[in-house]
C-alpha cells in the first residue's frame, strides 16, 4: 500500500499510555466478556457498552505518555495517512450528495479507554462511538488480526479504519439511529438480523472509500486488495464462532459470514457506487 509520505490527518486524538482508573459496577464485566467473545473489529460498542454502570471514582491519567519507540511513531504516521484519506475521499462523496461530511476523531489508546459511550477494554475491539463521532482503536488489535486472524498487511489495518468509519457515515446519513430505533422495537433474532445489515454496508463502505481514495491518489500495489479481501473473510460471525469452540447459529450472527464481509467489500471496492450498498433492500446478503 502506497502511504509514506502522503498528507496526515489532523484528527488523531493519542492516548497511548495514558492510565485510565475507573470503577466498573453493576453488569460491566459481564459486558466486557461478550465484547471479549465477539473479539473481531467492526464492532458496534453501544450495544454493550450502553450497560455498564460506572461507580464513582475519578478517572486519573498519567501526566505524559511514554517516549515512543520508532516503529510506533510509523504507527501513528500510518493511521493518521489512512484517516486523511478517508477525509479526503469522504467530503468528495458527500459533496456528491449536496451535503457536509462532518469529519470524525480517531483516538489511539493502551488497554482501556473512556468515551462516551462508556469505558471500554481493547478486549473489545476498534469501535466507533456516534455520540462522541470518534473511531477507538488500541493498535495492538493489530497484532492480533495478524497473528490470530491470520490477516496481515498494510491495507488489511487500513481496512480496520475504515469500517469504522463506514459506521460514521451510517451516523452521519442517519442510518445507525434508523437501525437502533428499529432494533429496540423487535426480537433478538430480527435484532441481529438489522444489525448484521448494518455492519456488511460499513463493509461495502469501506469498498466505496478504497475505490475513491485510489482514484483520487493511487494508493494500491499487488496484493493489497487480497489482503483487504483476507481480512474481511477473517471476522466472519462463522469463523470467529469457530475459533472460540462456539456453535456457528446464523440467528446469532451480528456481523455476517465471512462470504457475506467478502461478497459487501468486494461490491463497495469493485464500483466506488453508494447506490451498491443498500444491504436494507437486498434480498439476498
Amino acid at each position: 500500500m502506497l502511504w509514506k509520505g502522503k498528507r496526515q490527518s489532523g484528527n488523531v486524538e493519542d492516548r497511548r499510555g495514558f492510565t485510565v482508573a475507573r470503577a466498573v459496577g453493576g453488569g460491566g464485566l459481564g459486558v466486557l466478556a461478550l465484547a471479549l467473545v465477539a473479539m473481531f473489529f467492526g464492532i458496534d460498542p453501544t450495544v454493550f457498552l450502553q450497560d455498564l454502570t460506572t461507580t464513582n471514582v475519578p478517572t486519573s491519567s498519567s501526566s505524559a505518555p511514554a517516549a515512543r519507540t520508532a516503529a510506533e511513531e510509523e504507527q501513528r504516521e500510518f493511521v493518521s495517512v489512512v484517516l486523511a484519506d478517508t477525509e479526503d475521499a469522504w467530503h468528495d462523496l458527500f459533496r456528491q450528495m449536496n451535503r457536509t461530511y462532518r469529519e470524525p476523531k480517531l483516538v489511539l489508546f493502551t488497554g482501556v479507554v473512556e468515551s462516551a459511550c462508556g469505558m471500554a477494554q481493547s478486549a473489545v475491539g476498534p469501535f466507533y462511538c456516534p455520540q462522541d463521532e470518534k473511531v477507538y482503536i488500541d493498535l495492538d488489535f493489530y497484532r492480533e488480526l495478524q497473528d490470530r486472524f491470520h490477516a496481515p498487511g498494510d491495507f488489511a489495518q487500513a481496512y480496520v479504519i475504515a469500517h469504522e468509519i463506514g459506521h460514521h457515515v451510517q451516523n452521519l446519513l442517519g442510518l445507525s439511529s434508523q437501525v437502533q430505533e428499529a432494533r429496540l422495537r423487535t426480537d433478538a433474532r430480527d435484532a441481529n438480523a438489522l444489525s448484521v445489515r448494518l455492519e456488511l454496508q460499513a463493509d461495502c463502505f469501506a469498498g466505496v472509500w478504497a475505490n475513491h481514495a485510489n482514484r483520487m491518489k493511487p494508493m494500491l500495489e499487488a496484493g493489497d486488495v487480497e489482503e483487504g479481501l483476507n481480512a474481511a473473510s477473517a471476522i466472519g460471525d462463522d469463523r470467529v464462532l469457530r475459533q472460540t469452540g462456539r456453535t456457528v447459529s446464523p440467528d446469532s450472527f451480528t456481523h455476517g459470514s465471512s462470504a457475506q464481509r467478502v461478497n459487501w467489500f468486494k461490491r463497495g471496492l469493485v464500483n466506488g457506487d453508494l447506490r451498491d450498498c443498500d444491504t436494507f433492500s437486498a434480498a439476498q446478503l
